[in-house]
């Protein structure tokens, strides 16, 4: 049988209301008939009912987290992320994964009122900022990522421009001059963003934007990776580095030296984006850049709780800090 608050008050000798003001932590209790109250607890094993508690004070206790992809190791970490950060907090966090499919991204935007939640945190791709501005749900939200965020929402994001020009940076400081990039037509904010960095880093080393170095892909994986690889390799000049928009598509790429047997990074230096953990015991092990991610959660969820409490709150943006881990892709052993 699963003990009940009545019957900790029975077993204890005092009244529901005062087992109550115990489990609920009110100060106005002697030490005394606390300790009977928690010994109470102790011997029947009673659970507190903490859903019917936050309720009755106005919370639910659950934050959803909607991402693009789970099976991406990037998008997962972030969301062990997210959920450690959530519930040290004392929340419990529930993961979406919309698969980038604008209908689903919809229902984020204006399907979760229907829901028990307090507030939402939604990294979205097929949607735009008309989309976000014209929700109709009233669920405190808060952005992820590179792109444009209509007025009065919370956004947090990686520099990636930034970020984007210091790692092209780094392959020209090798020596490099016919750098390429792969990425260029998947996510239209990251795409752009990190196409942004690439192309401004070439202008300062006054180096030229060459259109057949730049490829497309549909989807940032490994195997898009490869196929674009093999794409350059293939040209009469191939490049001599090249700055992949994610890691995945640098461990393809690295497959595809492999198997035309070109070294890397003796012949072709290769660089990626997050830091996920396949790179960093990949042969060679890859170069990318890595942002804070305990502290991309962190402010997240700093934001999603100021929001909650204030909902006409100004709205803030915040930059989460990068650094480059510079690896044998690029540097060699």
């Amino acid at each position: 049988m699963v003990a009940r608050l009545k019957d900790v008050a029975a077993l204890a000798g005092v009244s529901v209301k005062t087992a109550s003001n115990v489990v609920n932590e009110y100060v106005h209790v002697s030490p005394q008939t606390r300790a009977k109250v928690r010994a109470a607890i102790e011997q029947l094993r009673y659970q507190p009912n903490v859903s019917a508690r936050q309720l009755k004070h106005g919370r639910a206790g659950f934050l959803a987290l909607a991402l693009p992809q789970l099976d991406s190791p990037y998008f997962a970490e972030l969301g062990a992320r997210f959920s450690a950060a959530a519930s040290r907090l004392g929340y419990l966090l529930l993961l979406d994964a919309t698969g980038a499919d604008p209908a689903a991204e919809q229902v984020v935007l204006n399907g979760m009122r229907s829901h028990v939640i307090d507030g939402v945190i939604f990294s979205p791709l097929a949607v735009g900022p008309e989309d976000i501005a014209a929700r109709a749900d009233d669920v405190p939200m808060v952005l992820l990522g590179e792109r444009a965020v209509p007025p009065g929402y919370d956004h947090v994001a990686v520099d990636s421009v930034t970020a984007s020009l210091a790692m092209t940076d780094h392959l020209i400081s090798l020596g490099r001059s016919r750098i390429a990039a792969i990425g260029r037509e998947s996510v239209a904010g990251t795409a752009s963003v990190r196409l942004e960095g690439y192309r401004r880093a070439l202008e300062a080393a006054g180096l030229p934007y060459r259109p057949e170095l730049v490829i497309g892909v549909a989807r940032y994986d490994r195997a898009d990776g490869k196929a674009a690889m093999e794409q350059l390799l293939a040209l009469p000049e191939p490049p001599d580095a090249v700055f992949c928009f994610n890691d995945l598509m640098a461990i393809g790429a690295i497959r595809a030296c492999v198997e035309a047997g070109v070294a890397v990074p003796d012949r072709i230096a290769i660089a990626g984006f997050d830091d996920i953990a396949e790179g960093r015991f990949s042969n060679p092990t890859l170069t990318t850049v890595a942002a804070d991610l305990d502290l991309l959660a962190e402010q997240t969820l700093r934001l999603l709780q100021a929001r909650i409490a204030d909902p006409d709150r100004p709205a803030e943006s915040v930059a989460v800090p990068w650094t480059l881990r510079l690896r044998e892709s690029s540097i060699g052993r």
